[in-house]
């Protein structure tokens, strides 16, 4: 590929890291690669995990995107009713060649109009909002339907950058990129998801967000019904 491939993240308050932090490590591998991460403002931006990180764009200065993704967090429900955020989301996916996201940033895009009619995942304890958008859920690490890519919770965000990448220049680039950065998982448990862990601990973990489930749903629920009254 000659010409430079433009990749940006969302970079937004609360945002996990490691849905933006993964892929972008692997990306960023790629040839003619270059990756922005995308705000509103220069400003650090605070993670959900204790530290910042620091924009390289705005959405005024970003360039048009071949590829744009945005990762999930607890900072995605805020978004999903600023205006400002979904607008940059829908000129973007315009022209770009693929739109993506890791997990519950698929809300956003859904927030977005962005899913109507297409297949995509999310992290598991928020995979069925995904129809209120219009969008159909597909339990999956990671789910291609036309140019959205979507990938499952956190982690999945590694394969999702892998399949990308081999979609885009192909499996051999892919491969020696998995093996320079020596992804080879091998999770000392085996209850990465509700099928694997089992009704009890499955319930443990989903009670731990029950405090703030109400407000979350409650916010889901609005993005959707704007998205649903949206002009097209």
């Amino acid at each position: 590929m000659s010409q430079t491939f433009h990749i940006g993240f969302l970079l937004y308050p609360n945002l996990t890291q490691l849905d933006l932090t993964g892929p972008a490590q692997f990306l960023s591998r790629a040839p003619g690669v270059q990756v922005h991460h995308v705000w509103k403002t220069l400003d650090p931006v605070p993670s959900d995990s204790g530290f910042a990180l620091v924009p390289t764009a705005t959405f005024e200065t970003c360039p048009p995107l071949d590829m744009i993704c945005v990762p999930g967090g607890a900072g995605q429900v805020a978004l999903m009713g600023d205006e400002e955020t979904l607008s940059f989301l829908r000129r973007q996916a315009e022209g770009a060649r693929y739109v993506t996201s890791v997990c519950t940033g698929s809300l956003v895009l859904g927030a977005a109009g962005l899913l109507k009619g297409h297949r995509a995942t999310c992290h598991w304890m928020w995979l069925d909002w995904l129809s209120s958008f219009g969008a159909i859920p597909e339990a999956a690490r990671v789910v291609k339907d036309r140019n959205r890519i979507t990938g499952g919770g956190v982690t999945a965000g590694i394969d999702f950058a892998l399949i990308v990448i081999a979609e885009v220049w192909g499996e051999e680039v892919a491969k020696r990129i998995q093996l320079f950065l020596e992804y080879d998982p091998q999770p000392p448990f085996t209850c990465g998801s509700p099928a694997q862990a089992g009704p009890e601990l499955t319930a443990e973990v989903r009670a731990l967000s029950s405090a703030t489930r109400p407000e979350r749903d409650a916010a889901m629920l609005a993005a959707a019904r704007r998205q649903a009254e949206r002009k097209p």
